[in-house]
């Protein structure tokens, strides 16, 4: 692949009420990263996201009804697809995900080591490591995967992630509508992409709230690990 500054490079924030951190992180992609494009996917939001990003000048676009995080990053992969960008990277709306890791992220995708590459918390343990029970949660989710794919992916629920062309092209035809991380991972190693994962620090939420609440706990777990088992099958 071509030099970096080159590369068509398009981050994908989907938000779902989260107005109060938008701004600031995209003054951060800009100051630190400025040679990122990025699209604000507003999932139907509640809040004031609308008109944040209208009165800051923010690029966005604006979806008439919540659809769930699968939803709004396959807009977002569409977008990239119909604008011919070379890397798409997710990168949450709540500040958690640093922009300085930019570049380390999409350097395995440049050299060719990945197809798909994912910034893991849980490699050098640095940074925000989430709660016990949510860490409990993810191992279990590490286990069915790696049952099902044959790798392990120590970060399975990480939304920092950065995706190549043909993966591009790939989450463009399908993508999970509900809680997609892990099961967009087994449904790339099934199809043979190269999956990998470097070490990031990731940060507390500075706004909004997660999509994985305790009350839904229960429905993620038994939910993602039926769409991991089902993707292992799946040819």
């Amino acid at each position: 692949m071509e030099k970096t500054n080159t590369i068509k490079k398009l981050i994908i924030i989907p938000a779902f009420n989260e107005a109060d951190s938008l701004c600031t992180l995209v003054r951060e992609i800009e100051r630190v990263s400025p040679d990122y494009d990025y699209i604000i996917i507003n999932d139907g939001s509640s809040d004031d996201t609308v008109k944040v990003c209208e009165q800051n000048g923010l690029n966005v676009i604006t979806l008439p009804v919540n659809l769930g995080i699968g939803g709004a990053m396959q807009t977002g992969y569409l977008y990239a697809k119909q604008r011919q960008y070379d890397i798409a990277i997710q990168l949450d709306g709540d500040g958690q995900h640093d922009p300085a890791y930019l570049d380390t992220l999409i350097e395995p995708v440049i050299s060719g080591q990945a197809d798909f590459c994912i910034g893991s918390r849980f490699i050098d343990k640095k940074g925000f490591q989430s709660t016990v029970m949510r860490r409990s949660g993810i191992m279990f989710l590490v286990f069915f995967i790696k049952l099902v794919s044959g790798m392990e992916v120590l970060d399975a629920t990480s939304g920092f992630r950065a995706a190549n062309k043909d993966v591009i092209n790939a989450f463009c035809e399908y993508y999970p509508y509900d809680y997609p991380e892990p099961e967009t991972i087994c449904v790339l190693l099934k199809k043979g992409y190269k999956v990998k994962e470097i070490p990031v620090q990731m940060r507390e939420r500075s706004a909004g709230v997660s999509s994985i609440r305790f009350l839904k706990s229960a429905y993620y777990m038994v939910k993602v690990t039926l769409a991991i088992l089902i993707s292992g099958i799946r040819k």
